[in-house]
């Protein structure tokens, strides 16, 4: 058997977040197939002429592995394209499992996160020293449902940063458990919708209005709802060590500013 598979992040939406890597295995596939319903199809202005393009919003899981079993035998290339990136709530794990079970190569282009474009349609930093140092990546159950020790209420207590994906079906529920969890009422959150496409909604909220906000926009798919304190006003916010005149590292060391900052002469000659 031959062939390889590449799982492509797309990003988040906007057709120029997608990467160089990207967009070159996207030249080079024989079969590209894409998630409609999620990856603007300007991104398919890299496949080469006489790619066969295939949607996956109207496939089952396994008449996708059909492909890659085409694949295999006919020693093709095929990019899988996701949006975001692969590896985050990508249905991934299986396809993964299918094609060792194939015996076909698999590789992975890593896609910039919709978290990195809702963090920028936010206009701020997500990590601020003295406020929150750490981000939770999780969901409320639905249709998939989540491990015993993954509750939202439990997440909640840890008081951090909370990026929400795929929970902005039920408002009131998930607005419950962010409360029952801990967060104060006055908790600032954030809802963005299609982070980085034309259409991108930016809603600002305190947690007491979380529900309300998200009916009042007709939120319902594609949004990620972000929870804790690095949402508000960070004017207590510490300074960053690394780039204060008070912190050493190898390339700036204390008492010698200048170690790495003299001008190499050309070579003579």
């Amino acid at each position: 058997m031959s062939g390889l598979v590449s799982f492509v992040g797309a990003g988040p939406g906007a057709p120029d977040l997608l990467t160089l890597r990207a967009a070159s295995v996207l030249a080079r596939a024989d079969v590209i197939v894409w998630a409609r319903s999620l990856v603007d199809p300007a991104i398919l202005d890299h496949a080469r002429a006489g790619a066969e393009l295939v949607p996956s919003d109207d496939r089952t899981h396994e008449q996708v592995v059909e492909i890659y079993a085409r694949a295999a035998r006919e020693g093709l290339r095929v990019a899988r394209v996701h949006s975001g990136d692969p590896t985050v709530y990508g249905a991934l794990h299986e396809q993964l499992a299918a094609c060792r079970a194939l015996g076909i190569a698999t590789e992975i282009v890593p896609g910039v996160s919709s978290v990195s474009a809702a963090a920028a349609a936010l206009g701020q930093e997500l990590t601020i020293p003295d406020v929150s140092q750490s981000l939770i990546y999780t969901r409320r159950p639905t249709r998939t449902s989540m491990p015993p020790n993954e509750q939202l209420v439990e997440f909640a207590k840890h008081g951090t940063t909370l990026v929400l994906f795929l929970s902005v079906r039920r408002p009131r529920e998930l607005q419950a458990d962010l409360l029952e969890g801990g967060y104060a009422p006055e908790t600032p959150c954030a809802v963005v919708y299609r982070a980085s496409w034309p259409d991108e909604l930016v809603v600002r909220c305190p947690l007491s209005e979380l529900a309300a906000s998200i009916k009042a926009n007709r939120i319902t798919t594609q949004a990620l709802v972000l929870v804790g304190p690095a949402l508000g006003d960070a004017s207590c916010a510490g300074r960053s060590h690394v780039y204060d005149p008070g912190y050493g590292h190898r390339y700036r060391p204390l008492g010698r500013p200048d170690r790495y900052n003299k001008t190499k002469e050309a070579p003579r000659g």
